[in-house]
């Protein structure tokens, strides 16, 4: 019945994680919202004897809950921006390292707009968020992938003056590198990539600022 409604759609659509899948369910759920509201209102459900069971009562009752679509909405306003993070993160295509730390701000941006910067309405979300990416995202490598992401970095000059990125960028050298003589080194040249001086000022360097990723 549902399928004749719906027009063989099905309302489950696998992703690649349980997290994706939650979304592109929901989202489909959401398209369907019309026909399914068709079908529990239909005779062809009220005479059918899935419509006298607790269960069938109880489904029919959730989707014609004004409510439910609200909350439906609700969460995919906050699901979607998210799910591209984990896209992100999970693709093949290009190291992902220097993407991350950026692509969380769009996403708290995303959500922010999706509410009209109502506060109220995401505040207890965006305290989720952050908890989640200090205990568990959250790693120095981000931050410096994000600082030595030119696509990035020459678009914002603030990302210099950030402490938490200019941080773990530190953080990344004194760890990656023992030599203090090359850390030193390294230190001195930083100014060469920030005033876009040398190599990273050349015509095929700036050129490539937004086409190849700082990985490649």
């Amino acid at each position: 019945m549902m399928r004749d409604f719906t027009k063989n759609k099905e309302l489950v659509k696998c992703g690649i994680t349980r997290f994706a899948t939650s979304f592109l369910t929901l989202q489909r759920l959401h398209g369907q919202k019309t026909n399914l509201r068709a079908m529990f209102t239909s005779d062809k459900w009220g005479i059918s004897r899935w419509s006298k069971l607790p269960k069938g009562k109880s489904v029919a009752h959730t989707v014609l809950m004004t409510t439910f679509w609200y909350q439906v909405v609700y969460i995919l306003k906050i699901m979607g921006p998210l799910v591209k993070v984990l896209r992100l993160a999970d693709n093949e295509k290009k190291p992902a390292i220097g993407y991350i730390y950026k692509a969380m701000d769009r996403a708290k941006e995303a959500i922010a707009k999706a509410f009209d910067g109502n506060i109220a309405k995401y505040k207890d979300i965006f305290k989720i968020i952050d908890e989640r990416w200090q205990c568990q995202l959250h790693h120095p490598l981000h931050a410096a992938g994000h600082y030595l992401n030119p696509e990035y970095f020459y678009q914002n000059s603030a990302i210099e003056n950030c402490r938490e990125v200019t941080d773990g960028l530190y953080a990344c050298i004194e760890k990656l590198v023992p030599s203090t003589e090359v850390q030193d080194k390294i230190i001195s040249e930083i100014p060469l990539y920030t005033k876009a001086e040398q190599q990273f000022g050349l015509p095929i360097a700036k050129r490539s600022r937004t086409t190849r990723s700082p990985g490649n």
